[in-house]
């Protein structure tokens, strides 16, 4: 009888123990899935091969279009700018001029032209800034005037990284940006 007793104990406890490592495993899956709906990746073709394409971390063009659009391809912002990637119609005129093609500015509601030529204006930034988040600044506030503070040495003292961005609203963008970088590295990277 006591045996017996010690034989349904241990199933018992065999059984809890496996319906704990289940309840476990569903609730780290639901978190997990959860994040991935604050931090989508969508339009992932287009996303990853431009990221290739341009040699820009897939996880900062997904920060970008976060932070820009939400994902929202028919998105317009206050001043104009359209798409997933926010272009604005000047901005997408000279670019156009870069790439020797013609383009309505309509055009930036289409996935495939507003992250191809979100990827090509941020490699461009890059390239010619030389740090993140400087290169983020110019996506947001332009190219000029990002010069403009590099001169300046109460803003940029190495003529490179901004140290204090006079725009808020640009400050704020560049850190939004990061931010969600940072997620995207965080939750997507550590599943490849």
């Amino acid at each position: 009888m006591s045996e017996n007793r010690n034989v349904n104990r241990f199933k018992l406890i065999f059984l809890l123990l496996i319906l704990s490592v289940v309840f476990i495993i569903i609730i780290v899956n639901a978190v997990k899935l959860g994040v991935q709906t604050v931090y989508p990746r969508q339009y992932v073709n287009l996303v990853e091969e431009n990221a290739k394409s341009f040699e820009i971390d897939e996880s900062l063009l997904y920060a970008l279009i976060k932070t820009e659009s939400g994902f929202d391809k028919n998105a317009v912002s206050s001043v104009g700018a359209k798409g997933l990637t926010q272009i604005t119609p000047d901005t997408f005129s000279w670019l156009q001029t870069k790439t020797g093609e013609e383009y309505e500015e309509d055009a930036l509601f289409e996935p495939e032209i507003s992250i191809y030529y979100g990827a090509y204006f941020l490699d461009m930034l890059l390239e010619e800034f030389g740090n993140t988040e400087t290169a983020l600044a110019a996506y947001h506030a332009g190219r000029g005037k990002v010069n403009e503070w590099l001169s300046d040495p109460r803003i940029s003292p190495d003529g490179v990284v901004l140290e204090n961005i006079p725009y808020e609203d640009t400050a704020g963008y560049v850190k939004r940006v990061v931010r969600n970088y940072k997620k995207y590295k965080e939750i997507y990277d550590s599943n490849k």
